[in-house]
């Protein structure tokens, strides 16, 4: 691999670790409360299993990725990362699916269910999920691009004609 491939590599994983540890961290101060009738409910992100699933998958990949930019670009273990990051890919992918269904429901409600929103009530907790997400989105994307310009390297050499 060149060294411009190899800057651009590093450049979208530290991009990608970044956008992870951001949602981890603001996924885990994501807590609001209201008073309804003398009563007071808390909201956190502890609460909902999905949120909780959502900063295991962020911390595992953080963490993955951490290890990977330590590394030396130079091992027999590349082979295994290239398809570590297609499962960090998929993980990123179904926690922030799922975590955006429940941000989903908390802000709209389900009137067939009778789930009323509670955004309305504890917005500062629907707003730091939403950055959280967002953040997430971003760790999604930049994995997507650094797995397609991985295999497009991997793969490249398989379809270029060779001269006669």
């Amino acid at each position: 691999m060149t060294q411009t491939r190899r800057i651009f590599t590093f450049v979208l994983r530290l991009l990608a670790l970044a956008a992870t540890v951001s949602a981890t961290i603001v996924m885990v101060n994501s807590h609001d409360s209201t008073r309804v009738l003398n009563l007071t409910f808390k909201a956190k992100f502890s609460d909902s299993p999905t949120f909780t699933y959502f900063v295991i998958v962020e911390a595992i990949v953080s963490g993955y990725n951490l290890i990977i930019l330590l590394l030396s670009s130079k091992g027999s273990l590349w082979r295994i990362v290239i398809i570590l990051d297609v499962v960090a890919a998929l993980l990123l992918t179904s926690s922030m699916s799922a975590a955006l269904a429940i941000a989903q429901v908390g802000k709209k409600g389900n009137t067939h269910a009778g789930w009323l929103p509670i955004c309305g009530q504890v917005s500062k907790f629907c707003n730091h999920v939403s950055g959280a997400l967002v953040a997430g989105i971003l760790a999604a994307i930049f994995y997507y691009v650094l797995n397609l310009f991985i295999l497009y390297n991997v793969l490249n050499p398989l379809f270029v004609a060779k001269p006669n």
